[in-house]
């Protein structure tokens, strides 16, 4: 059953309006007609729904039953250090995958990659709609939030809105001894934590000093294991092991 996106409210007959590119793969790509049966996430709920009428807009009717949420129980929003290429795509898209509820894009120290202020917004586009094919074909019922990219003093100063905060350090892959993420991922779970940030560095990795600022800020760090991972792996393997002590 297709799953679609809206953000409308319902009209006066209780039903959802569907517009734009969710009307047109409806009538056009799905060749759907009145009657069939979709999936409406609104306010991140899940309804199933029947089309009622196709014009120009689609509009379907509840029929009463949700799906229950596939969503993780904790937010976990992904800060990543510009990365070279389509890595942020890739992010993007498996993450969201994996449960991540929001991508915070930052300009790191080590970050060959300068976004763009002309083409910033429409970067951002592209990628909050790679989210959203994602979030419908994983069946979730949150779009993740894909954030334009912030400084790194900016990343700083939204600690506060967080319960624990991780970064993924490549120095603490190759210490003797390593504080396995599981063992702090309980500690979390102990506080009834319901929003983590895990940070990662660009290509480069994560520079002393910003390693150094974010510790006495109040961050702490992850252990990924002895293996140095890529910028696009380190955050899909960080949502892999919250989802497995989480879910």
């Amino acid at each position: 059953m297709q799953r679609y996106f809206v953000k409308q409210q319902q009209n006066e007959q209780g039903e959802f309006i569907i517009t734009d590119d969710n009307a047109r793969h409806i009538s056009k790509v799905m060749r759907m007609i009145v009657g069939d049966e979709i999936i409406v996430v609104h306010n991140n709920e899940a309804h199933i729904c029947e089309i009622s009428a196709i014009e120009q807009e689609v509009f379907a009717r509840p029929t009463g039953k949700i799906i229950p949420s596939p969503e993780m129980p904790i937010q976990v929003t992904i800060a990543c250090g510009l990365p070279k290429g389509d890595k942020l795509e890739l992010i993007a898209q498996k993450g969201t995958e994996l449960g991540m509820y929001a991508l915070l894009p930052f300009a790191a120290e080590r970050s060959i990659v300068k976004w763009d202020e002309k083409k910033g917004k429409k970067n951002q586009e592209r990628l909050q709609k790679i989210a959203q094919e994602a979030a419908e074909q994983s069946h979730r019922t949150h779009v993740p939030d894909i954030n334009f990219p912030i400084s790194f003093k900016q990343l700083v100063q939204k600690f506060a809105e967080f319960d624990a905060i991780f970064i993924a350090d490549e120095e603490d892959a190759k210490m003797a001894e390593r504080t396995k993420f599981a063992d702090k991922l309980k500690h979390v779970a102990a506080r009834n934590a319901t929003n983590i940030l895990c940070i990662f560095g660009p290509e480069g990795g994560i520079s002393r000093q910003e390693s150094k600022a974010m510790l006495e800020a109040g961050a702490q760090t992850m252990s990924l294991g002895p293996r140095i991972l890529r910028a696009e792996t380190a955050p899909l393997y960080a949502l892999s092991a919250i989802s497995y002590e989480f879910e």
